[in-house]
């Protein structure tokens, strides 16, 4: 699917851009104006990232950055939803593959 993190289902969203002119009535304005209303488009950060899966094998995946930062992954792999935490296939060491098998054995 396009444009969706593969982990969260984040995707795109749609809103308002709101245009406004005139001084805060704070700051001694008679208040701002809204001069116009013009549809937006706000989209996900998605990031392709090649991940160590429990299983030992390894696959590409598109996730939103907040998944990236929270460290931790829901997937489905061999037919189970497992949670495991995320390590990235290019900084992940043959000890914390190791260990990523010792803590979520198959």
């Amino acid at each position: 699917m396009g444009r969706q993190c593969d982990v969260s289902g984040k995707k795109t969203s749609f809103g308002n851009s709101i245009t406004s002119r005139g001084k805060a009535k704070y700051l001694g304005g008679v208040g701002t104006k809204c001069t116009g209303v013009s549809r937006r488009v706000f989209r996900p950060n998605l990031q392709r990232i090649h991940i160590w899966l429990p299983n030992g094998q390894t696959t590409h995946i598109r996730v939103a950055t907040s998944v990236i930062r929270s460290g931790v992954i829901t997937l489905e792999v061999d037919g189970k939803v497992q949670t495991f935490p995320l390590i990235k296939a290019a900084k992940g060491s043959a000890k914390k593959r190791a260990e990523l098998k010792n803590l979520y054995p198959i």
